[in-house]
């Protein structure tokens, strides 16, 4: 998942980040967390200033343009331009448009696409032009726009997610487990799933994936130095918890082909009813209605084991905008609780905003599964931070990934996996 998208939302945990905390003060309108005046840039907001944003049409067409209408309306004489760029090479895009000096005056940027940016003195620093926004903003959102080694905030975080757990209620009772009360540690995690493989005769799976960077640093394991230069899991406390796993997979308690590159997925196994629990994002009993309708409401939700993870989009300032008053207060506008609200009716996000805290729709649940899916994911928010450093790109977590496969497999100890993953993910820093 590149970028937040469902339709808007996919598990896109490149972009993952960052801790929050939701202060409510409740919902307010645009003008309760309104965009910075002059005060805040030394400049009128006045005049043409451009929008970027990432793979929202056809389906965010009639959102997006009534959130520029609403910008235009309340800062007369401002122009905007409304660019949006295909899902696919959009990182590729950035690069290309900060290359050569034409990037728009708001760009939408998760923070891994911003962290090269940065790296070149590319973007404002959104705290000093802009010294509200750590009020107004959750803080793990504005987290997620601070990079080790550089000082300052590079983005207003726009809208944000986290993952559920996801029981089937129906198989955790038919084994004599209770899905109310749910494991929450990765130790309870394999005694429960001993019991669903003795239970169901070695038919149904409750562990049914490999773990990650995320998996170690739910453990504690500090996956990155303070300066960010360094990869530094390969810990005791890392191999422990990849010992665990080991165990657990020479004991038939994870399907044989999960460390295969061809394996479904336990969400996959999940829909299907061969494993009975999966994490995914907050609207997906609502999905899993329209893939298996007779599943979805067996479905029981509860809150993530240990720290949950926090995915989230932001918009950022360049430097190079000719026009920052606009931009800074276009930013804001864009990202302010009353329309962040107003996205979230419309698709399957969570806004950035403290006004939005008690903002009931995200709130209180209808008394369905998903309703309190929705509800325990809003919740877990204010516990979520970033479990995978954005310095970890795609080709780093690929070579992490085999080491841990082959750790688990058994065909390497746990230790001397880590310490080759770390090794060779930090000869990539520095390439």
């Amino acid at each position: 998942m590149r970028h937040m998208r469902s339709g808007l939302w996919a598990r896109w945990t490149a972009a993952a980040v960052a801790a929050l905390t939701l202060a409510g003060c409740g919902l307010g309108g645009a003008e309760d967390s309104g965009p910075p005046g002059p005060a805040a840039t030394g400049g009128q907001v006045t005049g043409k200033v451009s929008l970027q944003t990432w793979a929202l049409k056809p389906k965010f067409t009639a959102y997006m343009e009534g959130v520029i209408a609403g910008f235009e309306k309340k800062y007369p004489g401002t122009q905007v331009e409304w660019l949006d760029q295909p899902g696919e090479g959009y990182s590729e895009k950035v690069l290309s448009q900060s290359a050569g000096g034409t990037l728009p005056d708001v760009v939408n940027l998760p923070p891994d696409f911003a962290l090269p940016l940065v790296r070149q003195n590319l973007l404002l620093d959104i705290g000093a032009s802009d010294p509200a926004a750590s009020r107004d903003y959750v803080k793990g959102g504005l987290d997620a726009y601070r990079f080790p080694g550089r000082q300052g905030t590079f983005g207003y975080p726009w809208y944000l997610n986290t993952d559920v757990n996801y029981w089937n209620g129906e198989l955790l009772t038919a084994y004599g487990l209770d899905p109310r009360k749910p494991p929450a540690s990765l130790d309870q995690l394999v005694a429960a799933a001993r019991t669903v493989k003795a239970r169901s005769g070695g038919r149904t799976y409750l562990m049914s994936r490999k773990p990650n960077l995320m998996d170690l640093a739910n453990a504690g394991v500090p996956i990155m130095s303070p300066d960010g230069r360094t990869f530094t899991f390969n810990t005791p406390e890392a191999a422990a918890v990849l010992d665990t796993y080991r165990a657990a997979f020479k004991e038939g308690l994870l399907p044989k082909d999960v460390l295969t590159e061809t394996y479904a997925g336990n969400t996959k196994l999940f829909s299907s009813g061969t494993a009975a629990w999966t994490t995914a994002g907050a609207n997906y009993i609502t999905s899993l209605a329209v893939d298996n309708p007779t599943l979805a409401p067996k479905v029981v939700p509860s809150a993530p084991m240990g720290t949950p993870p926090l995915y989230v989009q932001g918009l950022s300032v360049p430097k190079t905008t000719r026009n920052p008053a606009a931009a800074l207060a276009l930013a804001r506008w864009v990202t302010n609780a009353e329309n962040q609200a107003a996205f979230a009716h419309e698709t399957s996000i969570f806004p950035s905003t403290t006004a939005s805290g008690t903002d009931p729709f995200f709130s209180r649940s209808d008394g369905s599964n998903a309703g309190d899916a929705k509800v325990l994911a809003f919740r877990s928010l204010s516990s979520a931070r970033v479990l995978e450093p954005v310095q970890a790109n795609d080709a780093i977590k690929t070579l992490v990934n085999q080491q841990i496969a082959l750790a688990v497999s058994g065909r390497t100890g746990s230790k001397e996996a880590l310490d080759t993953a770390a090794a060779r993910a930090n000869r990539l820093l520095e390439d």
